[in-house]
């Protein structure tokens, strides 16, 4: 069953609140999501390059809201792999965008890739790909 952003976002204030302390769902479509990550200088490194984990969290985020959008409200649904590939460093003074595409979706598993720019960026800072674990009572 999927979800409109609209319940999602609903599903994430109540069960999940933290993860909107600084991300925002911007879009979803079929099979793919689109979120940012209000970045401020709790998540800047030295040289003002944004964490690897801020950008890890942004990608983690859109994978999630990906796969609630396609197969429905399910809050165990949980990263069983991430790997990330950083390709550029990150404009410290402008948010994250990551958009996510799910490459499969399967019973008990649903693999996606995310690119993260900094925003109003051609040029992703990262590419990554996630595996998440679809708990065996939701699937029906």
């Amino acid at each position: 069953m999927k979800s409109s952003l609209e319940k999602i976002q609903k599903f994430l204030a109540v069960e999940f609140p933290q993860s909107l302390e600084y991300c925002q769902l911007v879009d979803i479509k079929p099979k793919g999501s689109t979120v940012r990550y209000r970045v401020n200088d709790g998540q800047l490194r030295p040289g003002g390059t944004i964490s690897g984990p801020t950008i890890m969290a942004v990608a983690d985020f859109a994978l999630y809201v990906a796969i609630l959008s396609e197969i429905g409200l399910v809050g165990l649904a949980v990263t069983t792999n991430i790997n990330i590939n950083f390709l550029r460093k990150p404009d410290g003074q402008r948010d994250l965008i990551g958009e996510c595409r799910l490459i499969k979706v399967g019973k008990a598993l649903v693999v996606g890739e995310v690119w993260v720019y900094s925003e109003g960026q051609k040029e992703p800072v990262a590419h990554v790909t996630g595996t998440y674990s679809i708990p065996l009572k939701s699937i029906s």
